[in-house]
């Protein structure tokens, strides 16, 4: 006889969902590497960074983009580390900046070079 819905015991139905969680993760991580793949061809067909992607830095648009924006230059970078982090030495010191202090660092050694 077969199983109806009404039949179907706890254990089967925990079973059931069990299956179906397992085929979504694997759905899912299918369609993950699908777009991840699409994403890297993107990326490299358009030469794009981490910055252009507002993943550099933590804050979105970068600073140079939105102020250029505006018609007005950039300020001139006046510190640099060596993960490409930036600031002009204007307004408050970024987190990448104070973290670099703490470390031992001094501001003369994350001076920007010309």
């Amino acid at each position: 006889m077969a199983t109806t819905k009404k039949n179907r015991s706890l254990d089967e139905i925990e079973a059931e969902i069990h299956r179906l969680q397992e085929e979504a993760k694997a759905i899912r991580q299918a369609e993950v590497a699908d777009v991840i793949s699409k994403m890297k061809v993107a990326i490299a067909h358009y030469g794009l960074t981490a910055q252009d992607l507002g993943l550099a830095g933590g804050r979105g648009k970068s600073r140079a983009k939105s102020v250029a924006v505006r018609g007005k230059a950039a300020p001139a970078v006046k510190y640099r580390d060596e993960a490409g982090n930036t600031w002009s030495g204007r307004g408050k010191r970024p987190t990448w900046f104070r973290d670099a202090l703490a470390a031992g660092k001094t501001p003369e050694q994350l001076l920007a070079k010309a």
